[in-house]
């Protein structure tokens, strides 16, 4: 049997490490980055409890290198920029096991160290298609080293390409796509906040949000988020520094001295700043009449304010592989039957874990209420989501 993975990202990876131990599968990963060349993943991620719940079941030892190479992340807290409390909640009180707090650079030289020689870097893709003889199967060619290559009666392909994937666009067009209305900003900077930062806390002016938390081995991840109009570009006068600092200084009071340090690094670091809009775009796990699968944010682009993209993408990789294990194992080699079965654990989740997290933009939108809206995260309604959030993750298998 013969596999490829588009996509050496966090499912792609995970994918091509426990598939490529399956006896009598070939399964070849291709990037498009050079090796350890991590330049496009230069900020920091939380991943949330579920993920590590998920891998730990389909890869305990990929899921302890990770823990290795991260911090815990074991509480949330919401505040106003002037310091008021308004929402304090450890982990543990919802969550059987924590989170992890580390940089994208190092996850993905975690994941693609554990990958090892599946992974074949530096490829440039030229051509996707159905394979001329079975039009359930799939060719590629891509470019690498300079010299052309071509794979044909790809059994099952796996797009682990991104938002924007090439292969979905290939296979099942473009998917629709809805703005939310909320600019969205990533730096990391030195810490050098004498430890006014560590776990993961967030800080509201107004509707205006700001986010942090410190990973390994020195350096602290900040996110500005604000209102747009949706469906607009995010205005070039709102991403200077003295709008970011009025954005976020509170008008009727000094703000609190993490907000003031805050507030100081975000302006200080406009030029390394990545800025972006929040968006959705329509799930879906499988082409309709060949077997490619989509996994992680090629299946399924979300907004990121419960921090469910790298996590889902865990859960993703972490489902289909035990999954494609278990059957093979079985000796079900049906990769058509496969894919019905993933999007079947999948499909009910990822409508949930979406919609849970659109929901829960409410205090970032245009004329949202964060005290309101963070208090009404301390109710039990939002904190029972909260727990099918973190504990669901749809893992009927037993692991190998």
């Amino acid at each position: 049997m013969r596999i490829v993975i588009v996509g050496a990202g966090v499912a792609g990876s995970v994918m091509a490490r426990r598939l490529s131990r399956l006896d009598g599968v070939e399964v070849i990963c291709l990037e498009r980055v050079a090796p350890d060349d991590h330049s496009e993943a230069g900020t920091g991620l939380n991943v949330g409890p579920n993920a590590v719940k998920a891998l730990s079941f389909a890869d305990r030892a990929l899921a302890d290198a990770i823990t290795q190479a991260s911090f815990a992340w074991t509480n949330w807290r919401i505040s106003l920029t002037d310091g008021t409390v308004l929402f304090d909640l450890k982990l543990d009180d919802v969550a059987a096991n924590h989170g992890w707090r580390i940089r994208w650079s190092e996850l993905y030289r975690v994941l693609r160290e554990a990958a090892g020689a599946t992974v074949h870097y530096a490829c440039e893709i030229s051509d996707i298609g159905r394979d001329a003889h079975d039009p359930r199967k799939t060719t590629i060619a891509w470019t690498q080293n300079g010299k052309q290559q071509r794979l044909d009666n790809i059994d099952l392909l796996i797009a682990a390409d991104g938002r924007y994937s090439r292969v979905r666009r290939m296979f099942s067009g473009e998917p629709g796509i809805r703005h939310t209305g909320v600019a969205i900003s990533r730096v990391l900077v030195p810490d050098m906040s004498s430890g006014l930062i560590d776990d993961y806390e967030q800080w509201f002016n107004g509707p205006r949000r700001l986010l942090a938390f410190r990973v390994p081995p020195d350096h602290i991840y900040i996110a500005c988020a604000f209102p747009i109009a949706p469906d607009a570009d995010i205005p070039p006068q709102l991403k200077k520094p003295d709008a970011l600092r009025a954005a976020y200084t509170p008008s009727n009071a000094a703000p609190s001295d993490q907000a003031q340090w805050m507030i100081d690094q975000v302006c200080a670091n406009v030029a390394d700043t990545h800025w972006a809009r929040m968006q959705e775009h329509d799930s879906l796990y499988h082409a309709a009449d060949c077997n490619v699968l989509y996994l992680g944010d090629a299946a399924h682009g979300m907004v990121p304010t419960l921090g469910q993209g790298a996590t889902q993408a865990i859960e993703d990789a972490a489902v289909a592989s035990a999954l494609i294990a278990t059957r093979h194992a079985q000796g079900r080699r049906d990769a058509a039957a496969w894919l019905k079965e993933i999007a079947a654990l999948r499909e009910k989740r990822m409508r949930f874990v979406m919609e849970f997290s659109l929901d829960a933009t409410d205090t970032m939108l245009e004329g949202g209420d964060p005290v309101a809206g963070t208090r009404h995260k301390t109710e039990a309604p939002f904190i029972d989501r909260l727990k099918a959030l973190y504990n669901d993750v749809g893992l009927p298998l037993k692991s190998e």
